[in-house]
This record gives C-alpha cells, sequence and structure tokens, in this order.
C-alpha cells in the first residue's frame, strides 16, 4: 500500500503547484477549483498537530479553495479520526483495486465499437466531453483543457467509437508507470452504450498497454459497486481503501439570508 501511495505523491504534483504544509503535501491545479484536482496527501504514518491540520485548511481557503484530503488508509489510519475532530467531514469511501500481468482478463470489444488513441485536438475534446457527460459534468471543453490533456507527460488515453457513426462514446486512461506502478482512470461510456461490455474493453485493453510497458501494478479505485464489477471482471481484485474528507464550510465567511445572495 506504501508504494502506491507513494506512487500517487510523485505523480499528483503534475501539472499542479504544490508546497509541504506539516506532513501534507498540499497540490493545487492552477486555473480550476475542481475538488478532484486539488487535494493533499499525508505523509505515511501521519498523525498532524491540530495546528498542523489548521494550516492545512489556511493553505486551501486563501486560495479560495475546499480543503480536502485524498489518500489510502492503511497508510496513515489514525489520520481521518484527527481530521474529523478538526472539522473534516469524509466524503467517500472507496475501494482500491490493483491488477498484476498474471491477473489480467482480457476482454473483447464490443462489435461496432473500435478503441484508438485520440488524435487529434478535436479527438481529445470529444473524449472528455464524452467523459464529462457519463460522470455527470459540464461536457463543453476549452482550449486549455485540450492543451492540458495532450499534455500529460507519459499519460496513455484511449477513446471508444462507435464505428457506424464516429461519435465519441467513452474513454479512459493510465497514468505514467514509475517504479512498476501506475493508475487507471476515468473510465466512463455514455449512458446508451451502456451494459455492452465497453467499459471493460477500455480497462482490459489500457491495463494490458501498461503491463506490457513495465507495470507490475496496475490500481483503480471505483466510485461504485457497478463499476467495481466491471473491474473485477478485467481481473482487478480489493487490495484496501481510499477515502476523500473535506473541510466543512468556512465559518468566517457569511451565511446567505432567505431571498438574499452571498456577499
Amino acid at each position: 500500500m506504501s508504494a502506491i501511495q507513494t506512487y500517487v505523491r510523485k505523480t499528483a504534483p503534475h501539472g499542479r503547484e504544490t508546497e509541504r504544509v506539516g506532513p501534507f503535501l498540499a497540490t493545487y491545479s492552477p486555473g480550476t477549483a475542481h475538488p478532484m484536482l486539488n487535494y493533499a496527501i499525508p505523509d505515511d504514518g501521519a498523525k498532524p498537530a491540530a495546528a498542523e491540520i489548521d494550516a492545512l485548511t489556511s493553505a486551501y481557503r486563501r486560495r479560495d479553495l475546499l480543503p480536502r484530503l485524498e489518500y489510502f488508509t492503511d497508510i496513515a489510519p489514525d489520520l481521518e479520526k484527527l481530521l474529523v475532530g478538526a472539522g473534516y467531514a469524509l466524503e467517500r469511501r472507496v475501494p482500491l483495486m490493483t491488477c498484476g500481468p498474471d491477473g489480467r482478463v482480457d476482454r473483447p470489444v464490443p462489435a461496432g465499437i473500435r478503441l484508438r488513441a485520440p488524435e487529434s485536438d478535436d479527438d481529445f475534446r470529444r473524449m472528455r466531453s464524452a467523459q464529462n457527460t457519463a460522470f455527470g459534468e459540464p461536457a463543453e471543453i476549452g482550449d486549455d483543457e485540450v492543451e492540458r490533456l495532450k499534455a500529460g507527460t507519459g499519460v496513455r488515453h484511449l477513446l471508444a467509437e462507435d464505428v457506424a457513426t464516429g461519435a465519441v462514446v467513452g474513454g479512459g486512461l493510465a497514468l505514467e508507470v514509475v517504479d512498476g506502478t501506475t493508475e487507471v482512470a476515468g473510465i466512463a461510456v455514455l449512458e446508451p452504450y451502456r451494459g455492452r461490455g465497453i467499459a471493460a474493453a477500455l480497462t482490459a485493453r489500457l491495463t494490458g498497454e501498461v503491463h506490457e510497458a513495465g507495470a507490475h501494478t496496475a490500481f483503480l479505485t471505483p466510485g461504485d459497486l457497478g463499476i467495481g464489477n466491471v473491474y473485477a471482471r478485467v481481473g482487478y481484485r480489493p487490495a484496501g481503501e481510499c477515502v476523500h474528507l473535506s473541510a466543512v464550510a468556512d465559518p468566517t465567511k457569511s451565511r446567505p439570508t432567505p431571498g438574499g445572495t452571498r456577499p
């Protein structure tokens, strides 16, 4: 587990600003306040003092960002209780699943679907738009986002395309391989195309590619039981859990009054 958390510490700073705050690595993504792109990672065995947690909270507040942490519980088993005591709340608890080369199960690409790497700005834009739509997020993708996707060091992108219409119906990615470890993420398929095995095929193809590139451990964190079952069919098995925690509302901010607006 420590090796996977170390991998996250090494790769999370790519494209982000970082600073050390007590036993935390705080990461900030320029140009976006999206909570999943701005979060802190604790050191192994972290047992921060109250003042250190307050300092972390303040670091995010100063940037008008939600103070958040994402980490694997096994590496800092005492931390969640300390954070909750300091005013943080659990957002979600998700399983960590891993797959090695010997455990991977290849899955066929469904009829009428093509998997390929994006080849143009339009491909990247349509792929990310499909992923965002599948995740319930805004579908519009700006030029800055396209450039960020193209600039990812060692990142493998894979889109799913309807052969008949040319529509991009899903996608996923695998981050760079570092010390034999990598993360598969962003697996998403538009609702009308679900239940056909596209997500499993995307996951299997990406996992196979990173294993061929030298990864001995691919990991992912499914957002719900349904997609977890899809990953299990590709050969991923439970290996731990990941928690996301964030601070409650900033008490220094004014509360909106009924019928009014926040200052």
